[in-house]
């Protein structure tokens, strides 16, 4: 599977912008099952400087300086990604989850300290028993991780509803598990919020999800998504990768872009300016499958890997 990826985000400001710092995740990550074979942003006006490193969690990121007032900016990436036709490993067995919970602590291994590490709270996500509450009856004693980890996706997706007029990007999780509605950064950060709770690494994932029109009518421009999803470490096996918007297991059509400890680790495109006061920002995204992808379709939730997602 192959993706030409358009991601076209636009400031309007309603005075000008005199200067501006503004900082873009929005290269794809090359991951086992995942390559980025280009990539270029775009940006309008043109910055007076442009610096791309890796960041604390090795994610590509874009900095970059516009210099002259301006009314509008415009940041445009432009992806090509090449998706293996293989999923990403999923332990056959998996330890019972306390066990792992227990056990991280000690690990000392580079795996272990890395995962340790999204054990604890972040700017965003604030472990808490109301979260341990709610994730219990998945997480029975005993209980494999792997199971209780697919439980608790497909609980999220039956008890929430998607509402994109219910939250705002600093809704707290907290919220978010009281009212039941929201977008899929709400419903990753619960699940995240969830998971260290109970002593387990969760990681927020931000990426691409291709979307598909109803029978009968016209794909639109646009219409794809910035999407979010939670990764869970599992001893032996590694991260495992959910999405509890959708009730699956990311396969062929979601697209990593980068991850860390919640949505303000990874925002696609965020910034500090002198100006501008109030601004209106429009986001679209285009994924559109290459030539040897024709043909394909996305499957049905749960059935990306031919796993129950009880």
């Amino acid at each position: 599977m192959t993706y030409r990826i358009v991601h076209k985000t636009t400031y309007t400001y309603k005075v000008p912008v005199s200067f501006g710092n503004h900082i873009a995740y929005l290269t794809p990550r090359s991951l086992a099952h995942q390559r980025c074979a280009s990539h270029e942003l775009l940006v309008t006006p043109a910055p007076a400087g442009l610096i791309r490193r890796l960041d604390y969690f090795g994610n590509s990121v874009t900095f970059f300086t516009i210099r002259e007032p301006h009314d509008e900016l415009q940041v445009v990436a432009r992806s090509h990604v090449v998706l293996e036709d293989r999923p990403a490993p999923w332990p056959a067995h998996a330890p019972p989850w306390e066990v792992v919970a227990r056990c991280l602590p000690a690990d000392l291994s580079p795996e272990g300290l890395e995962a340790y590490q999204f054990v604890f709270e972040s700017p965003r996500v604030k472990p808490g028993s109301q979260f341990a509450e709610y994730a219990s009856p998945s997480f029975s004693a005993g209980r494999p991780l792997t199971e209780a980890l697919l439980d608790l996706t497909g609980r999220i997706h039956k008890d929430f509803r998607f509402d994109a007029n219910a939250t705002n990007v600093r809704t707290p999780p907290e919220e978010v598990l009281r009212h039941k509605r929201g977008v899929c950064q709400d419903f990753a950060h619960l699940q995240v919020a969830c998971l260290r709770s109970l002593g387990l690494p969760a990681r927020y994932v931000s990426g691409y999800l291709r979307t598909y029109p109803p029978p009968g009518r016209a794909r639109l421009v646009g219409a794809d998504a910035s999407h979010a999803w939670v990764s869970v470490y599992c001893p032996g096996a590694g991260w495992l990768d959910v999405d509890p918007t959708n009730n699956l297991i990311p396969f062929q059509s979601h697209v990593t872009l980068s991850w860390g400890r919640d949505y303000g680790d990874v925002s696609p495109v965020r910034g500090v300016i002198q100006g501008g006061r109030d601004h209106k920002v429009q986001v679209g995204v285009d994924m559109e499958p290459g030539e040897d992808s024709e043909g394909s379709s996305m499957p049905a939730p749960g059935d990306e890997l031919n796993l129950p997602l009880r």
